[in-house]
This record gives C-alpha cells, structure tokens and sequence, in this order.
C-alpha cells in the first residue's frame, strides 16, 4: 500500500516517529477499533481514531443528541441535538478525515449481538457509562478474546486499563461483579467536569494506537487512575494472578453472558 501525497502530509508528524513510521501508519490504516457508546469518553476516543487514520472504526450507540450531552461530547454540535448519535459521530469523522471508513450501529449492545458486533474489530474501546454494559464487554472480549480498553469518568476523577487476552487481568478481576443498584451515584446526579472526558478518552485512543502500532507498554496489568482537582496520577499495579477469575480464569463459572439491570449513567469510580 503506497501512500498519497496527501496521506503523507495527512499523516506525516506520525511517520517521523519512530516508533510508528510508514510500517506503523500501515498498520493503523489497516486497523479497526469499535467504541462502544459515542458519549463523553467515546467522543475524544473517535475524534483522535480518526485524525490518526485507523482505517475502520465503528460507532455503537442508541441514543440521540441531547443538549446536555454537549458540555463533554465533543464529537456533536448544537445544531446535532435531536439526531442519532452515530450519525453525528459519523459526519464529524469523515469530515474530519474523509481515509476512515465508519461503521455505525445505532443499537442497545446487549448479549444478544454484542459477540457479532466485536467480531471483525482488532480492538474495543468502552466508552460507555454504567456497569452493567461494562461487564457486558469485558466477558464478551474474554470470550471473543478481543482486547479492550476499559475507562469510566464521574465528578473531577477518571480510570482506565487495558485488557489482553493472556498477558494479565481482565475487568471482572478486579472489579469481581456490578454494584448493588444505587449503590453509586449516577453521574447524573454527581456531576461529572466536561474535560474528564477528553482527558480519559483520549488515553483510550491512544491505548488503541499502541496496540495496532506496537509502540510503547499498554496498561495491561495496571489501572490508571487521574484526580483533576490534586492534579494526582496512580498507576496501580494489579494482581497478577487470574488463575480464580469467574471469567478468565483456569475454570471460569462464567460462560455465558450476563445482561445485568441497567441504570441510567452509572458513571464507573
């Protein structure tokens, strides 16, 4: 694949890096990465997608364009209010690069289509914001064996990690299963600064860069957490031992997947 005059200056502050290169901006052109939810995090996460010219992305989501969606979801516009997310989401993408091909689903993800939709992408980005849905995709890329990137923002805090499969511990090792329902404020009702967004989203983009380029350590194995009113970055070493996880591990006692009660905005701290 020869690149265009254009590609190479679209693309050209990546190709002098040498940890990506024309082998590496190969690699992304061919990649495909599907975010699941085109909010707050899933925004950034796309946009970024996108400039970087990951040759498919799709865009997974439901839901339309509310006007409170606009304080953190930067990939829609005023004038979006009232339209499928993913088609916002899509529009904005092509016009901002028109090399990437966007697959949109404008569906609920639940285990009935989820193993379908995730099937054919190199990498899953959740960007979604309760808990249910995110252990919804974790067990399902356990079983698909697709890596992901987990993140989840509420108030002025945000965390992420990086699953893949056989090189450390998946969501539901650490996290174990949801929350009783109202046991954790929704971001709703907490609140939740519209930056957190770009700032955590944008490292789930750049988790999935890594992974299609090679360049660089994932956060596998490791969950990074942000606190924007200290200022204050953890990157916390998690066990490194799944041998008991009720979904990657030795025996798993979870093999089929679950769809758990869903709440409204869940947020993930």
């Amino acid at each position: 694949m020869a690149f265009t005059n254009e590609q190479l200056e679209r693309y050209s502050r990546h190709i002098i890096l040498k940890e990506i290169g024309v082998k590496g901006q190969k690699k992304l052109m061919a990649g495909k990465v599907l975010i699941i939810g085109a909010g707050g995090l899933g925004a950034p996460a796309a946009m970024y997608l996108a400039a970087a010219g990951v040759g498919t992305i799709g865009i997974a989501d439901a839901d339309e364009v509310d006007l409170s969606n606009l304080q953190r979801q930067i990939i829609h516009a005023t004038a979006d209010v009232g339209k499928a997310k993913v088609k916002s989401a899509k529009e904005t993408m092509e016009a901002l690069n028109p090399d990437v091909t966007v697959n949109t689903y404008r569906t609920f993800v639940d285990s009935s289509n989820i193993l379908d939709l995730i099937k054919d992408y190199d990498f899953i980005i959740d960007g979604t914001d309760n808990f249910p849905a995110k252990f919804l995709i974790n067990d399902a890329c356990v079983m698909a064996g697709k890596p992901f990137s987990h993140a989840g923002i509420i108030r002025f805090k945000g965390q992420l990690m990086t699953y893949v499969p056989r090189q450390g511990p998946c969501y539901r090792c650490v996290f174990k299963e949801p929350p009783p329902k109202d046991a954790v404020p929704t971001c709703k009702q907490a609140g939740v600064v519209g930056a957190m967004g770009g700032v955590i989203g944008s490292l789930q983009a750049m988790e999935a860069v890594k992974y299609l380029t090679g360049a660089g350590e994932l956060l596998t194995g490791h969950l990074l957490t942000f606190d924007a009113l200290k200022m204050e970055w953890h990157k916390i070493k998690l066990p490194a031992n799944t041998h008991g996880c009720a979904v990657c591990g030795d025996h798993p006692t979870i093999t089929s997947l679950i769809d758990y009660e869903q709440t409204e905005c869940d947020g993930a701290l």
